[in-house]
């Protein structure tokens, strides 16, 4: 543990936080920053031992997670998204699909992104047709980040109660329809809209075939996974106050409500709120940097504009309807 969050903060700190004005004007991520988690090990960084990770516990992963970040939210937000597909393949029926990617997967030669948020809905807004060979994929996938960045995307769409998780290209063409969405924050993610027209989906590229039921209750990793954005963010915002009041006691709540979705784990019930806790602790901890930094905050060469635009993005990104009621309720108070 201690040598990948050894090597997460050198990286935050040397090379993502100096750029990360940089890559928010630009809207892109350098290839170096992924090229560079690839050579230090992180593409594995979720993967068990038996497939050739590091076998890091949750804890560990988080604290990495949330190191990585606070450097640059763009690039790790993109990078996140990859090892929802390492676990899958790690334990897909389909071997002849796991033999191929898993390996350069691991390695951080093949990189994938994921488009699950179109089966999760009760009523799913994207939908996989059975046919021979496989299935024709209708709908649409509203919000998939890396795109350009990736080399295949772990596309999820609902068959009745069935989930179908399969392995596209991200290339658009007659049945794949592609949307660049204008983001107010972390435009660097490269997020598109996908609409599907009938894409043929093979067989030898479907990763799993799971229930509805079963996918939600496979969220709950992810979603605690993805609290450490805003966790991430409000950890940097507290290095930049300082040795002051407010940092001290924005420091004990981070450290509450790291608690809050460690609990959430054993009761989805407390995860959701834990959830929108961090989200809002992010968006609150901005503001009080801006107001600390005064006049200088809104010029865009510096970070506390980025980052309070940022903590926006935390505020709806992965969210789920029971975070966004909770969330509500802490900011309507």
């Amino acid at each position: 543990m201690g040598d990948f969050l050894e090597r997460a903060r050198r990286i935050a700190d040397e090379v993502f936080f100096p750029a990360a004005n940089a890559v928010d004007a630009s809207g892109e991520v350098p290839p170096g920053h992924f090229d560079l988690l690839a050579e230090e090990g992180f593409y594995g960084l979720a993967a068990p031992a038996e497939v050739g990770g590091p076998g890091l516990e949750l804890p560990e992963i988080v604290a990495v997670l949330e190191t990585l970040a606070g450097g640059c939210l763009s690039t790790t937000f993109t990078w996140m998204q990859h090892h929802g597909v390492v676990l899958s393949l790690a334990s897909t029926p389909n071997t002849d699909l796991r033999d191929q990617h898993l390996a350069a997967a691991l390695k951080g030669e093949t990189r994938f992104g994921v488009a699950f948020a179109g089966a999760i809905p009760p009523v799913p807004r994207l939908r996989a047709e059975r046919v021979d060979g496989g299935f024709r994929l209708h709908g649409e996938a509203p919000f998939v980040s890396g795109w350009g960045a990736v080399d295949l995307l772990q596309v999820s769409a609902r068959d009745g109660d069935q989930v179908i998780n399969g392995l596209v290209e991200p290339a658009a063409g007659r049945t794949l329809l592609v949307e660049g969405l204008d983001l107010v924050a972390a435009q660097a993610t490269s997020t598109v809209r996908l609409e599907f027209d009938g894409y043929e989906l093979p067989s030898s590229q479907v990763v799993s075939e799971i229930t509805h039921e079963q996918m939600l209750a496979g969220q709950v990793v992810g979603s605690r996974l993805n609290g450490c954005v805003a966790c991430g963010l409000t950890g940097r915002i507290i290095r930049l106050l300082g040795d002051t009041e407010q940092a001290a006691k924005l420091r004990a709540e981070l450290d509450d409500v790291r608690r809050r979705l460690d609990a959430g784990m054993a009761d989805l019930e407390l995860l959701y709120p834990a959830r929108a806790a961090a989200s809002e602790l992010a968006h609150r901890a901005a503001g009080v940097l801006v107001t600390a930094t005064g006049s200088t905050s809104v010029l865009r060469a510096n970070h506390p504009q980025r980052l309070a635009r940022e903590s926006v993005f935390t505020l709806i990104a992965a969210s789920r309807p029971q975070t966004k009621a909770a969330l509500l309720d802490l900011l309507v108070r």
